[in-house]
């Protein structure tokens, strides 16, 4: 098959413009205190307790989070370092309140009404061996049109979470319709039409990709109703780095029947 100038020109374009994008989410996931740099995930009770490498004692009354540290734990709360007892109060599914522990942060979180530390560590083990994300090789024939059909009023959408007992709650937009293949599929829409994203999984889940979910931002609504998906752009959530994020799953509705062979792969088979 002779391939022409412009069409080869397109195809370069195309894989280096994905390239430069996949390169820069690796450098993200860099962050010496992102989502790789998690090292523990305490869960709090209503009693007082040492938590194994974290200094100070923690605990849950009246929905709000008490420390008691020393001067000497090191541990400092909005440039203020803890001597005594501190109240924290993070917000549900929001991210948590920062105590900084020197290196460290030790975020204060709440998820379906518990409560936790989780610690964010530049040495942790997972940040310090990544080299990388493997992906599908960037292909155009993984960038579709899809048709955007709004709800008459958003909808609050609740799916479960990798850690057992939580959920999260989602506010819908509406549903994406598409074609992948000779697959008529469609897809439950989180976020406003400015800003639209979903979570899914298809036949590739569990066998080359994150088992739980995969996420993919697709932006704003265009005027005629119709939206860009380029699954050469689906990301893993930090779950599928770490067993310490709390990362929801992709609602049933939002279960592909073609198999996406695009985007992030599995960075743990």
């Amino acid at each position: 098959m002779t391939v022409t100038i412009d069409n080869l020109d397109t195809t370069t374009t195309f894989a280096d413009d994905w390239a430069r994008w996949h390169h820069a989410r690796e450098d993200g996931l860099r962050d010496p205190l992102g989502w790789l740099s998690l090292a523990g995930l305490h869960w709090l009770t209503d009693r007082p307790e040492r938590l194994d490498g974290v200094p100070g004692t923690w605990w849950v009354t009246d929905e709000k989070v008490f420390v008691t540290a020393q001067p000497a734990d090191r541990l400092d709360v909005e440039g203020d370092r803890i001597a005594g007892v501190r109240i924290l109060e993070p917000g549900e599914g929001a991210p948590g309140v920062s105590v900084f522990n020197e290196e460290r942060v030790l975020e204060v979180i709440r998820r379906s009404g518990q409560f936790a530390v989780r610690v964010h560590d530049p040495a942790a083990p997972t940040l310090v061996a990544f080299t990388g994300v493997p992906a599908y090789p960037a292909d155009p024939r993984w960038v579709v049109t899809g048709r955007f059909t709004p709800f008459e009023q958003p909808r609050t959408v609740t799916t479960g979470a990798v850690v057992e007992g939580l959920e999260h709650h989602h506010p819908a937009a509406g549903v994406i319709e598409f074609r992948l293949g000779d697959s008529h599929e469609a897809l439950l829409a989180f976020g406003t039409p400015d800003d639209l994203k979903v979570l899914f999984t298809d036949a590739t889940s569990g066998i080359t990709t994150y088992p739980a979910a995969r996420s993919l931002a697709i932006g704003a609504v265009a005027a005629d109703g119709t939206v860009t998906l380029d699954f050469n752009r689906a990301v893993n959530l930090p779950c599928a780095f770490t067993d310490y994020a709390t990362c929801p799953v992709a609602p049933r509705e939002n279960r592909l029947r073609a198999a996406v062979e695009a985007g992030e792969q599995d960075p743990r088979s």
